[in-house]
């Protein structure tokens, strides 16, 4: 039998004092609500004292350590809440008296003196409260004082708002992380479309409205929001079911529920034959526990479920298993947990003892005559006094560097200061896992993440498979027959490559998806835009990628050709000029007119050397060159050709009316005649220089099918279509005039000139370039314009020059090389006897025509 005297004052019937150089407040649970009438209860061993008790075990821990508040002890006045908002709300006043000011200038002692008023107990910072309910009441009387609070175990959202509970802080996470944690799973399994279950109640319908606000931030969608009624009617979880198979594409199901509704919906699950159809994800409390998927193990296989990190701090079990009613005075409600644990009666001196329930003998010992086991939020209480401890030694070091014990400057503590201490501590709690808060002074959300695996033969069960700290850590999971895969829970699946989502209205989650077409890609998920006109789209239409570039090779079928005519036409004008040279002054080639003969072959050999500047790829140079080359080569040949059958023409219509020469008709003044011509081209071209001066271009409109493929942008001069024909209109004009003139010399004998052979050069010529013009405006729409023009011109141009060297040079080669006893001079005859034989040998061919044709003619008199 031992007697025991209650620890107690009569100031402070329900608090202890820790005596320190520092005092921190404590509330805790220690009793439950009383009835009515009355504040408190039956005393709570666990929620109670154990966790009052974790406070008086962190700062003997902290008193003793050298190194943590050196000569700085910290004290407590702990007290009791009864579980009770309004009554904590009171007690809690006691913290804040100190800082209350009294007006005590009418007091005088009885001798007059004024009074020696003992300076009140001054709390620096607060641990506690339990519930959310007390923590909401005391932390708006303490912020009015400046006083920071640390809970161990209030987890209300609502204390994360800064602005109201600015100096409250928890070293537990709060019920939104459950919810942000479920979010990141979902997210981690790749799902955006599931539906939520709610046990009716605070618990459910809360935990499913922050799952769906930040799900909502988190781009998820939410199929069917179903409630579980608090007393479901008969065949209410098969509705329920059913409401779930409306969407079935929405697989997930987040559930807020709990052990029974649980197991309801399990139940009704495998009633409508959906085993594995579901994938359930868990809150706290489903948990790791057995008693929902009992005999429904096959329905909740893969379901992933979630629990708050927790240790057992093992120092506090050897502290806690030692304590007696001898060791342990200090706690005023000792004495009471140790009757209610024990199971026993404690004799007090003057009270009768109740003989219904055995006496104390002081010799009992926890966990040995008693079932203990740690209650949860031991970790928390120490972690928050600890958390405590290190603000108040940083700021110690701050602001007193050297000083042993609490130096003036902390004397008092500023509270606002120490709040901003508090939110920056950074230290390993008592579980080994870090102690922090975030800005509005929350702890990290710690969980543990399970799933429900069947198929792990070597032992099935519940498997932890990650943790969740704030962000999300997953290990391999397994689902119905070892599949490593997750299954799909999405309203649409990806969109391939290149292929943008058109919307469902009202649904964010579900889409359409449409291929990005023509030139375009994709922009973003939504839209299609089209490539900049330099480039065509990637083959799956993410991105752009430059056209590639391409020009006229050497290798080309359609280069070979014209390169073979030229070659043949240059080696040809080539041997044409050696062999005049040769036989610079023999008859035929005196005959012929050395000077312009010269002038019209150089004119074909530009001719044939434009096939070779047309062909070579573009520069600046070669766009030049080509547009001095391409018209000018035509305009000297056809400006020689011209003054030649111009001169004939004169010659023989002077003959009819004089036997005097017409003027300018010697060599030098036919050459002067050709280059005047041939200087008109080379204005224009000159001009052409100045205005716009030669460059490259790349087309990338000529090549530009449908299927971007085969887009290519073609490396060309700045010459249109309009310009090259400009260019050769000239030459064109030339050739016309010469044409007509030999149509006009048609009658002139051959053997006194080249008229003939010079109408026959220029009817083939103008039947070459009549053929041109539609070939090569008829390509315009061709993938192949530029090779097909370009092949059509030069081969026109070579075909041309070709007629002009064959009728007019070919034939006299071949009299001086192979019949040399032709080439020999002839009896001179005088110009009027040269105008009176071709004008009889008209006559004579006119007669002719006549008389073959039937008719009478009467020869005009000739003098007209």
């Amino acid at each position: 039998m031992v007697f025991y005297t209650w620890a107690s004052t009569e100031t402070q019937p329900h608090s202890i004092k820790i005596e320190g150089d520092v005092t921190l407040g404590g509330l805790f649970p220690v009793h439950s609500r009383g009835p009515a009438g009355v504040p408190c209860g039956e005393i709570k061993k666990e929620k109670g004292i154990h966790r009052m008790e974790a406070m008086l075990y962190a700062l003997d821990q902290i008193n003793s350590d050298p190194d943590l508040l050196p000569n700085i002890t910290l004290g407590a006045r702990i007290l009791d809440t009864c579980s009770r908002d309004t009554y904590a709300l009171e007690q809690s006043l006691t913290f804040v008296q100190a800082l209350i000011q009294k007006d005590n200038s009418d007091v005088r002692c009885s001798n007059g003196e004024p009074p020696i008023i003992p300076k009140p107990e001054r709390v620096i910072g607060v641990i506690g409260a339990s519930a959310s309910s007390v923590s909401i009441m005391v932390a708006n009387v303490l912020r009015l004082f400046a006083i920071p609070q640390i809970s161990y175990a209030s987890t209300a959202p609502e204390l994360s708002d800064n602005n109201r509970y600015d100096f409250f802080s928890r070293v537990v996470p709060p019920d939104s992380f459950q919810a942000q944690a479920m979010v990141d799973i979902v997210k981690a399994m790749g799902w955006n479309y599931v539906s939520t279950l709610a046990s009716e109640g605070n618990y459910g319908e809360s935990g499913v409205d922050a799952f769906i606000q930040i799900s909502r931030e988190a781009g998820l969608c939410i199929a069917q929001s179903i409630k579980i009624p608090r007393e479901p009617r008969e065949g209410e979880f098969d509705k329920v079911i059913k409401r779930l198979m409306e969407t079935s594409n929405a697989r997930g199901v987040i559930i807020f529920a709990n052990e029974d509704d649980i197991k309801r919906v399990l139940e009704a699950a495998k009633r409508a034959n959906l085993t594995g159809h579901f994938l359930f994800v868990g809150s706290d409390s489903w948990g790791a526990k057995n008693s929902p998927i009992l005999n429904l193990e096959d329905v909740a296989e893969g379901a992933v479920t979630i629990l708050p990190k927790r240790a057992s701090i093992e120092g506090f079990d050897q502290y806690f298993t030692t304590r007696s009613l001898e060791n342990n005075r200090r706690n005023i409600w000792f004495a009471e947990f140790w009757e209610d644990d024990f199971k026993c009666k404690l004799t007090r001196p003057g009270i009768r003892g109740d003989s219904g329930l055995r006496k104390c003998t002081g010799e009992e010992r926890i966990s040995q005559d008693s079932i203990y086991e740690q209650e949860g939020k031991v970790q928390f209480v120490i972690d928050a006094v600890y958390a405590m401890a290190h603000a108040l030694h940083s700021m110690h070091m701050d602001l007193c560097p050297g000083s042993m014990g609490v130096c003036d400057k902390m004397d008092p503590v500023d509270g606002r200061m120490l709040l901003s201490y508090i939110r920056a501590v950074s230290f390993n709690g008592s579980a080994g896992t870090g102690v922090m808060f975030n800005e509005n002074g929350d702890a990290p959300g710690r969980y543990d993440i399970f799933q429900y695996q069947l198929s792990n033969t070597t032992n099935p069960g519940y498997k932890i498979i990650g943790q969740w700290t704030n962000h999300l850590r997953l290990n391999d999971m397994q689902w119905s027959g070892g599949d490593k895969l997750v299954p799909d829970s999405v309203c649409s699946f990806p969109c391939e490559s290149g292929e943008r989502k058109r919307m469902v209205k009202g649904v964010p989650c579900c889409w359409h998806c449409e291929l990005c077409d023509g030139y375009q890609y994709l922009l973003d998920e939504f839209n299609c835009d089209t490539c900049p006109f330099d480039m065509r789209p990637t083959s799956n239409r993410t991105g752009c990628r430059p056209t590639p570039i391409i020009k006229l090779e050497w290798s080309s079928p359609w280069a070979i050709i014209p390169v073979f005519l030229a070659v043949l036409g240059i080696l040809a004008t080539s041997g044409v000029i050696i062999t005049f040279i040769r036989f610079n002054d023999t008859p035929i080639v005196r005959a012929s007119g050395r000077e312009l003969s010269y002038v019209l072959l150089t004119g074909i050999f530009l001719i044939y050397l434009i096939t070779f500047l047309m062909i070579a790829e573009p520069s600046t140079v070669v766009c030049a060159f080509r547009r001095l080359f391409l018209g000018l080569g035509m305009s000297i040949s056809y400006s020689a050709m011209l003054t030649k059958t111009n001169r004939i023409y004169r010659i023989f219509e002077q003959g009819k009316k004089s036997v005097t020469p017409p003027k300018f008709i010697s060599p030098t003044s036919q050459l002067i005649i050709t280059f005047i011509l041939i200087s008109v081209q080379l204005l224009g071209i000159f001009i052409w220089f100045g205005v716009v001066p030669p460059h490259t271009i790349v087309d990338f409109d000529e090549l530009h099918p449908p299927n971007p493929e085969y887009a290519r942008g073609i490396l060309k001069c700045d010459m249109s279509d309009l310009s090259l024909i400009g260019c050769l209109s000239y030459s064109m004009v030339l050739m016309v005039t010469c044409t007509v003139y030999a149509i006009k010399s048609r009658g002139v004998p051959e053997t006194f000139n080249e008229a003939k052979p010079i109408g026959f050069t220029m009817y083939t010529t103008c039947i070459i370039w009549l053929a041109f013009v539609p070939i090569f405006f008829g390509t315009s729409q061709s993938t192949e314009k530029m090779f097909i023009q370009t092949t059509t011109l030069t081969v026109s141009m070579s075909l041309s020059a070709m007629v002009s060297l064959g009728m007019l040079y070919i034939p006299k080669v071949y009299v001086i090389i192979f019949h040399p006893e032709q080439n020999v001079q002839k009896r001179k005859r005088s110009f009027k006897a040269v105008v009176q034989a071709a004008t009889i040998s008209t006559h004579l061919s006119q007669k002719s025509s006549n008389k073959q044709n039937g008719e009478t003619k009467v020869e005009q008199d000739r003098s007209q």
